[in-house]
């Protein structure tokens, strides 16, 4: 993975690390951000980010949590938000954390005061009776989408701060799905409704 060694007359952009330059960038980014420095990807990111955030339960250390991380950076959110326990195991994250937003709120009321401080919607994301299907739901463009932790998932608090809760359809014999799966299709359908496809990599 990555580029060896810049070949040529090294670019004068302040962008570029002159460490990369010269031996190489073997990193987990998209080719327009080869030996860019890592300040300067995160800059670059601030300018283009959607307006949507993300938000998992972190209640009893969920193994999930670096798979959203990961999917969130790759979808360009706004940013994560890690509700409960502040550790979390950051390997499935596979260092996009270096590159997205996480921050952390104790509880669940604070993730809502965060929301309505900056003008955003909770949408909720469970398979429970009274959620909306996500394939005919209209999601709001500015919003939280709030994810629970694996096995129990969402808690009646969850939906208590919650504007809307939606669910994703299923066909099999399993009541739920991976919590890091479901964020990831309630992501797409976001970026399918409101993202500008063109400025995709």
């Amino acid at each position: 993975m990555g580029v060896g060694p810049w070949q040529g007359e090294w670019p004068t952009d302040e962008r570029y690390d002159p460490e990369l330059l010269e031996h190489g960038d073997r990193r987990n980014v998209v080719d327009q951000y080869r030996y860019w420095r890592r300040s300067a990807i995160v800059a670059d990111l601030d300018a283009r980010r959607h307006e949507f955030h993300v938000a998992i339960e972190n209640f009893q250390h969920d193994h999930n949590i670096g798979t959203v991380v990961r999917t969130a950076n790759a979808f360009a959110a706004r940013a994560v938000h890690i509700v409960g326990r502040r550790r979390w195991n950051r390997r499935g994250a596979m260092v996009t954390d270096r590159y997205q937003h996480v921050l952390h709120q104790p509880d669940l009321d604070e993730l809502r005061s965060y929301a309505d401080h900056h003008g955003l919607s909770v949408v909720a994301v469970d398979n429970t009776p009274g959620a909306e299907p996500i394939e005919r739901v209209s999601l709001p463009r500015s919003c939280v989408l709030l994810f629970g932790q694996e096995g129990p998932g969402l808690g009646a608090e969850s939906r208590r701060v919650a504007d809307l809760v939606v669910s994703i359809a299923q066909f099999g014999s399993t009541r739920s799905i991976n919590a890091g799966v479901a964020a990831g299709i309630v992501m797409h359908t976001w970026i399918r409704q409101h993202a500008d496809l063109a400025n995709s990599w």
